[in-house]
């Protein structure tokens, strides 16, 4: 391994070894679609009704509109800086805020591709029982060999993964286009309308508390949104970067809602509540039989693996590109001869393994590990929306485009207020829970700021320190205790 400049690295690429605007839009789409779609039907069938289901989306794609604005609108206008949620956050509210953006984004991130494996023996445990629900011992063992067969596969070269993940994103999405495609034609109207305002057989909720509880699924499929972005260093022009985060978007937001409401038109919603997941198996199983389970499986995997990939390049980038600008221990800036941030591969898969083994202790790993994946994201959004809003009031940058200003303010003010909605919407326990990898996560930090010999902490980091241990001791208290349960 040698130590070599990213800045340097990609001045010395072609313009053929840049990725191109279908392979950014593949890389945004690719992220996007994973796990999270395969479940939506029985995740949304257990918290609300179609009228619900689709108050939440409206609310969960407006939001995430106005965030993909202001990652478009930061890509335009801030092309220096690279990683983007990192580099933002950094950028407007300094150093130890941009570093917990960077390791929140980057061990959530982690945890997502934990939740990968988790549903992939989940699904492949509905044909063989040795895998059950996707965290026994033999599924820990056989997600270990995958997690390390990508490690080695990645260590290749970013443009080979990037031209595979191209190539999964376009089979991957053929299994819900049938889903889709035989609900659509399958979809009783009827049925539909019996199910709209909640069905029968499902306890009575306030619409606040259904929309609540369908808050951080959204998070979760929509996570990737800002896929483009992190990979800004690879792009052949920055302005591919924002048209791919839109086209990605709108693309994606349309399959999930399809995915969601079709169901409520062919069953009942207790029946869809009562699933196994990856619920969009079994309820094409109960439209056209088995044979619908076997291929919506078949294209689970297909999308989970290509995800993971996504995901896996995502991660190591976030942490390289914090540690190429210190606030990460240096050895993270590492690239082998094929470019590839080897170092920060090395610990993303590493702290990926441990959450694998660790799901042998929880009671529903895959809602644990998609929750807290989402949770992790929230302060990461928050501080990308917080530094639009922060730019477009204070004029910078709107020397060029001054018109543009009052549109990008608006914006980012609606993606805060969005970013702050969630927070309420996750709960004290998974902010408390991300609080316990927040707490210790700074070790990193003190390495970094060790390492270059630089202060600490100004007085305001000081209190968001202090808050964080004091948040990171109540949750281990809380889970010594039991309770705080996972």
């Amino acid at each position: 391994m040698t130590t070599t400049s990213a800045a340097d690295q990609v001045a010395a690429s072609s313009t053929e070894q840049k990725l191109k605007l279908p392979v950014l839009t593949a890389m945004v789409i690719g992220s996007m679609v994973g796990s999270g779609i395969f479940s939506l039907p029985r995740t949304f069938g257990l918290a609300t009704g179609p009228f619900g289901a689709i108050i939440a989306w409206c609310i969960a794609a407006s939001g995430m509109y106005m965030l993909a604005r202001v990652f478009q609108a930061l890509a335009e206008r801030k092309p220096d800086l690279d990683a983007g949620v990192y580099a933002y956050a950094k950028e407007g509210f300094g150093n130890y805020p941009g570093f917990l953006s960077a390791l929140g984004y980057w061990i959530g991130s982690c945890i997502g591709n934990v939740s990968y494996w988790v549903l992939i023996k989940s699904t492949l445990g509905a044909f063989f029982p040795v895998f059950g629900d996707g965290n026994t011992v033999a599924a820990i063992v056989v997600a270990s060999v995958g997690i390390w067969l990508f490690h080695f596969m990645i260590l290749r070269g970013t443009e080979q993964a990037a031209f595979i993940n191209t190539v999964v994103t376009i089979a991957k999405i053929i299994p819900i286009l049938v889903f889709i495609f035989i609900l659509f034609f399958a979809f009783k109207l009827d049925l539909f309308r019996a199910n709209f305002w909640g069905g029968e057989g499902m306890p009575p909720t306030s619409l606040l508390e259904q929309v609540r509880a369908t808050m951080l699924v959204t998070v979760f499929v929509f996570l990737g949104i800002e896929g483009a972005s992190v990979y800004s260093r690879y792009a052949q022009r920055r302005s591919h970067v924002g048209v791919a985060t839109i086209i990605g978007f709108l693309s994606v937001t349309t399959l999930m809602v399809l995915v969601t409401l079709l169901p409520y038109g062919v069953l009942e919603r207790p029946d869809i509540a009562g699933m196994r997941q990856p619920s969009m198996a079994a309820v094409l199983e109960a439209v056209v039989g088995h044979w619908g389970a076997v291929f919506v499986s078949i294209g689970l995997l297909i999308s989970v693996l290509g995800a993971y990939l996504a995901w896996s390049l995502i991660c190591a980038e976030v942490l390289f590109a914090a540690a190429k600008t210190k606030d990460m221990p240096k050895i993270f800036a590492r690239q082998n001869e094929n470019r590839v941030p080897a170092a920060a591969l090395w610990l993303t898969n590493i702290i990926v393994q441990l959450f694998v083994i660790s799901t042998y202790w929880s009671n529903d790993a895959f809602s644990l590990m998609l929750n807290l994946t989402s949770v992790m994201a929230l302060i990461p959004f928050l501080l990308v929306a917080a530094y639009g809003l922060q730019l477009a009031m204070r004029g910078e940058t709107y020397g060029t485009r001054p018109q543009e200003r009052r549109r990008d303010m608006i914006f980012a003010a609606l993606a805060v207020i969005y970013t702050l909605f969630l927070i309420y919407s996750a709960g004290m326990k998974f902010l408390v829970l991300s609080a316990i990898l927040y707490g210790p996560g700074t070790i990193l930090y003190f390495w970094a700021r060790r390492e270059e010999n630089r202060k600490l902490f100004t007085p305001i980091e000081w209190g968001v320190f202090i808050v964080a241990m004091i948040l990171c001791s109540i949750g281990i208290h809380g889970l010594a205790t039991g309770y705080i349960t996972i």
